[in-house]
């Protein structure tokens, strides 16, 4: 290849990644009702990083890689990362119960006699309840005036007091068995974690990150010369940062720039590294998602492997994606935070994928299904670049089965090449209704429909569609 056309390549390619920026960034500012939309996506080891729109209503103040914003819950893939270097270096064991690296009596820490293991913590199932300080008093009318409660709850909240309260928790199910997102389960680990390296938890971030990743402005306080952003609830009232006086390794306390994380999500893609795929093992072999070390979820998609961690604070929310194998991710931070924030900013990160990934040059055509004299015949084709043995089950859920994925007779086959089918008699099928359909991998990851489909039911879940004439 000439120099010239390696170059006139890598233009097209830029080209097209920023016109998908700008086109998703539109939508995205409108969904989420965000003034202000921050998009990075990291592919093939190249960053690109797009702002749109205003941090306050008409100031015209528009982010930049530099604006620092709460990032919350991404810390986790962080606080994982370091658990994950601990196990690797045999300084802690998956199975061992977290009593042995707390000082001080927790006997409550079990369940009938069963531990909370190390295992326990980073999947969610510790039992451990989901907050500490207590704040049921306060959640029990959520309003515009909530979030301040939650501040001034948390401003005078210690060290000791989490220590104190810790001793009073009462395990309601054995550990390792039900799933309960718990905020304490990760100041616990940030503990753990101190004990065994005998250091302050965010120098422990510093020195085995932040410094090796040039992450220079994500830290836990910023100087008196550094701004952090406000943000907005759904009423896009201006909300309160987060306080806190814990160990910061569920989130609380970390602030970051765009830039920053564009490093860190692109340290994530690194498949040669061992600590970060420990991080995103399927320790449990599950055949459905999983959380590796306290992920949101990871899955297989239709572009392979997904891990994703949502950062969720009073006034912005932050979406963390990778595609592994695409060599992808995608970051996106908006400057609002609502109870469906998260659910638009996963289905945005799903629509640049297959704005980037899906060819344009498919022609438009009938997907998903095709008619012989007395079949019909779903097939669905598997992304070549991903690891097709990932797949434990593909199923066809539509309004012919009540859209469940657990119906055995509705389950696909492989026949090879990345290719999965299920044969169907047309008599099971009234003539001339329309049914709506989707494909679902491993009965969690309902496939987005292709752009290029033409048989679908043009509303917002955007289903396949067929019918019998």
């Amino acid at each position: 290849m000439s120099t010239t056309t390696f170059a006139q390549q890598k233009i097209s390619t830029e080209k097209s990644i920023f016109t998908t920026i700008d086109n998703n960034a539109k939508i995205l500012l409108e969904k989420s009702k965000a003034y202000s939309v921050s998009i990075g996506i990291v592919k093939d080891g190249k960053i690109y990083t797009k702002h749109y729109g205003e941090l306050d209503k008409g100031k015209g103040n528009k982010a930049n890689n530099d604006t620092y914003f709460e990032i919350a819950s991404v810390t986790k893939v962080m606080t994982g990362y370091l658990l994950a270097k601990a196990v690797l270096e045999s300084k802690v064991n998956l199975e061992d119960d977290i009593r042995k690296y707390l000082k001080g009596d927790y006997k409550n820490l079990e369940f009938n006699g069963k531990p909370i293991r190390i295992k326990d913590l980073i999947s969610y199932e510790s039992a451990i309840p989901s907050v500490l300080p207590d704040d049921r008093d306060i959640m029990r009318t959520f309003d515009d005036s909530t979030t301040f409660k939650l501040v001034k709850l948390h401003r005078d909240y210690t060290k000791t007091d989490f220590l104190r309260d810790l001793k009073t928790v009462k395990l309601d199910t054995i550990p390792g068995t039900k799933y309960n997102y718990s905020n304490p389960s990760l100041e616990i680990t940030g503990l753990i974690l101190e004990n065994i390296y005998k250091k302050p938890f965010e120098n422990l971030l510093k020195e085995n990150l932040w410094t090796k990743l040039n992450m220079k402005h994500t830290k836990f306080a910023l100087n008196t010369k550094e701004i952090l952003v406000t943000g907005y609830n759904n009423n896009h009232i201006l909300m309160h940062h987060f306080v806190s006086n814990l160990w910061g390794s569920s989130g609380v306390k970390t602030k970051s720039i765009l830039s920053d994380l564009m490093q860190l999500l692109k340290f994530e893609l690194e498949g040669q590294n061992k600590i970060v795929q420990e991080t995103q093992r399927n320790i449990k072999n599950s055949n459905e998602n999983w959380f590796g070390y306290f992920w949101d979820n990871i899955y297989i998609s239709e572009f392979g492997k997904y891990c994703s961690k949502h950062g969720g604070a009073y006034g912005n929310q932050v979406m963390f994606s990778i595609f592994p194998e695409q060599n992808m991710g995608v970051c996106l931070i908006v400057n609002i935070s609502g109870q469906e924030t998260a659910g638009i900013l996963n289905n945005a990160v799903f629509d640049i994928a297959n704005d980037l990934l899906v060819e344009d040059k498919i022609t438009p055509n009938i997907y998903g299904y095709k008619l012989t004299n007395d079949k019909v015949i779903f097939t669905y084709q598997h992304n070549q670049k991903s690891d097709s043995k990932l797949i434990k089950s593909i199923s066809v859920a539509g309004s012919f089965n009540d859209w469940n994925p657990d119906n055995k007779i509705y389950q696909m086959l492989p026949k090879g090449n990345n290719t999965f089918e299920l044969v169907l008699p047309k008599s099971q099928f009234e003539k001339g209704k329309e049914y709506k359909f989707k494909f679902v991998i491993n009965k969690v990851r309902w496939i987005t429909t292709p752009k290029n489909a033409l048989n679908t039911d043009k509303t917002e879940d955007n289903n396949l569609t067929f019918r019998i004439d």
